[in-house]
């Protein structure tokens, strides 16, 4: 079911308040263990998920529940840093529910980022893809029940989630920084488990080249209400059916770090070439 607009006005009417002079252009999903990036946005404003109408609130531990609106490389933006996910209970609505007020607080744009497992055996870990495409496999979709026309489409095309000239400003930052950027496609699934090894088998002929627990239901949303998108994926933990080890949480989160600082060069880059691209 989605959201009424006059909730999504509401939400924005009150994050508007905190930062009344701010006019969001990109608004930022930060993936587990990834917002360190928001140390260097300029005149920021923090605002606690439980201070923002109809915002649920984020339960993992690594994501501190709180939007952050600012300027990055001279771009305004306004940043999640935490997400919301299905395994926490949570409908997709919820979960989707911020990508709405980012449009209607202004934003044209949605960069997303997560963390993910890595099932492509040419690829190596702590390493940064740029999300090509998507596969679904999380049994849900925030676009079910009765299509509000006034927040996008009945059938939102699908063919292109990830915009290529964002992706182009990507590939062409990370190659200038001398940074590995792998392209792929990421699968959702609804967690919380990580996958057997038979599913990692499943998965891997399925087409995709990492594996993760979020971001595709935001996507949808964004496509639905006429956002560009540009997706990454930090690699942390190895996938390999025929060699696979139990991760745990704290494994992830260093190797989201020491992945961390290419992402966020790669952000910053591309947010540079909007600011001269708008100008």
């Amino acid at each position: 079911m989605q959201p009424s607009l006059d909730k999504i006005r509401e939400s924005a009417s009150v994050i508007r308040a905190a930062a009344p002079r701010l006019k969001p252009r990109v608004g930022i999903i930060f993936g587990t263990g990834l917002s360190s990036l928001r140390k260097d946005f300029k005149s920021a404003v923090t605002l606690p998920y439980a201070k923002i109408p109809h915002f649920v609130r984020s339960t993992v531990e690594s994501h501190p529940g709180e939007l952050v609106l600012g300027t990055l490389e001279g771009v305004p933006v306004v940043a999640m840093r935490g997400r919301f996910h299905a395994y926490e209970g949570w409908s997709f609505e919820e979960i989707t529910y911020p990508v709405r007020v980012m449009r209607e607080l202004g934003c044209e744009i949605l960069i997303v980022s997560n963390a993910c497992g890595l099932m492509n055996p040419a690829w190596k870990v702590a390493e940064v893809m740029l999300i090509d495409d998507h596969i679904n496999l999380m049994n849900g979709n925030p676009l079910l029940g009765p299509n509000n026309d006034k927040l996008g489409p009945r059938f939102p095309d699908m063919s292109a989630p990830y915009d290529k000239k964002l992706m182009d400003m990507a590939a062409a930052t990370a190659l200038a920084e001398g940074i590995r950027l792998e392209k792929g496609v990421y699968v959702a699934v609804l967690g919380p488990n990580l996958e057997t090894r038979a599913e990692y088998r499943m998965l891997r002929a399925l087409g995709a080249d990492v594996v993760g627990m979020s971001t595709v239901p935001e996507v949808i949303v964004a496509a639905h209400c006429g956002l560009r998108v540009l997706g990454f994926s930090v690699m942390t933990d190895a996938c390999f059916p025929d060699a696979l080890t139990p991760t745990a949480l704290p494994e992830i989160l260093a190797r989201a770090a020491e992945a961390e600082p290419k992402l966020n060069t790669i952000v910053r880059g591309v947010m540079r070439k909007l600011g001269r691209a708008k100008r």
